[in-house]
């Protein structure tokens, strides 16, 4: 009804969107999910106190006097040009990889470019392999997309071989050939471990007689603190069926949003595409700053920060020993900002990590990085990054003492 060109709404039942949601929207997500605690070993954060804020301010401005006016224009669907010819000397240097800066596509940290392959390769039904336990963020973007993941069964050397074969040869007697390899060879996330060059190679080689792509998620490369580096698994492709993935978010901010992907052109076209029909860009404005400051000083503070990491990491790991003992075990990453948390079989940490949170230790239960979805209630990834070495101690403690209450120990 209308009265005087207005419609009166005063008893019109408002839209149910949640009935003409698309199938391919992604679950709803309570804000209160976003709550952290005053021990946050849930999120792998850097240390704020060592961000290089002062920096990154001179990057900045010395970015904007050269180059500020071309904030007028939209930027390059790619990137800006000078951080990807730093990116591709960067990646020859440290991980051996012959790229050209056309072959990169930079954007929103490293998560965009994994959910934009996943868009552009999967399809419902499609199989998909993972590790047993990896990265949870692209488990929930293949499950959105109706992929049928399937993990691998891993032990401190990164995916067993003989299994990975087992289940790629199953599901090809099932006609249903995986589309994607999706592996986090170095720093597994939340696992810990390292590939070796052996196995790194073992992957390659089933990979390439099943003809299946692989995308190397190298996200936290740049903080090894002890051992041998292993070279990327795209550096021993001589297919060209390796993509990578990478990031600035871990060496300098989360905040900044940047990072990496390296592809062949013909998925590279379609990034293109994709940043053309959704009218976006990379943000130059962040751009300038990082190509000047990685220019500059960003291997100066990576030796900085890995220090940092690694005190924490041993800080974790004492403790995580005196409080524990012989009740759990854990991993001993060699990099990275998280250890693998092993309890009894017997204890459920998923059931308690809102009575954690109100303690004031956030953690992530095994089942978020879970391939199944359901394995792993006695696991937990827990970060050493954010807190400072006093802030870890007393937070294992505080969970040490919720676990006690809970019969864990």
């Amino acid at each position: 009804m209308q009265e005087t060109g207005i419609i009166k709404l005063e008893n019109k039942k408002l839209i149910e969107f949640n009935k003409i949601l698309s199938k391919q929207a992604p679950p709803f997500r309570d804000r209160g999910e976003l709550a952290r605690g005053k021990y946050d070993f849930a999120i792998a954060y850097p240390d704020p106190d060592s961000l290089p804020i002062d920096g990154l301010v001179s990057a900045l401005k010395e970015g904007l006097s050269d180059e500020g006016s071309d904030l007028a224009l939209y930027p390059d669907v790619q990137g800006y040009g000078p951080l990807r010819e730093y990116v591709s000397h960067k990646l020859k240097r440290d991980r051996a990889m012959k790229v050209d800066p056309e072959q990169i596509v930079l954007g929103d940290g490293s998560s965009q470019h994994i959910a934009t392959i996943i868009d552009l390769l999967i399809d419902p039904g499609d199989a998909v392999i993972t590790e047993d336990f990896c990265y949870s963020n692209t488990l929930t973007k293949l499950r959105i997309s109706g992929a049928e993941v399937h993990g691998i069964l891993c032990d401190d050397s990164g995916m067993k071989p003989d299994n990975l074969e087992m289940v790629i040869a199953d599901l090809v007697a099932q006609d249903k050939r995986p589309k994607l390899i999706y592996t986090i060879p170095t720093f597994q996330n939340p696992q810990g471990w390292t590939m070796t060059l052996e196995r790194r190679k073992s992957l390659l080689d089933i990979a390439s007689f099943y003809e299946i792509p692989i995308l190397e998620d190298d996200c936290y490369v740049d903080l090894r603190f002890e051992g041998d580096n292993v070279p990327a698994i795209h550096s021993l492709d001589m297919t060209g069926q390796v993509m990578y993935v990478g990031s600035f978010s871990k060496t300098i901010a989360p905040g900044l949003r940047m990072g990496y992907f390296v592809g062949p052109e013909e998925i590279i076209g379609r990034f293109r595409m994709v940043r053309k029909i959704s009218g976006s860009g990379v943000n130059e404005f962040a751009a300038l700053a990082i190509h000047r400051y990685a220019m500059s000083g960003l291997d100066d503070h990576v030796a900085k920060i890995l220090k940092i990491q690694r005190d924490r990491r041993d800080t974790m790991i004492a403790t995580l020993g005196e409080m524990f003992g012989s009740n759990a075990k854990w991993s001993t990453p060699e990099g990275g900002l998280y250890l693998w948390l092993e309890m009894p079989h017997s204890a459920d940490l998923t059931e308690i990590t809102g009575e954690a949170l109100n303690a004031g230790v956030g953690y992530q239960p095994g089942p978020m990085f879970a391939a199944d979805a359901s394995s792993g209630h006695n696991y937990a990834r827990l970060c050493f990054g954010y807190n400072s070495s006093e802030e870890i101690s007393r937070g294992i403690e505080v969970l040490s003492d919720l676990f006690t209450q809970k019969g864990f120990f």
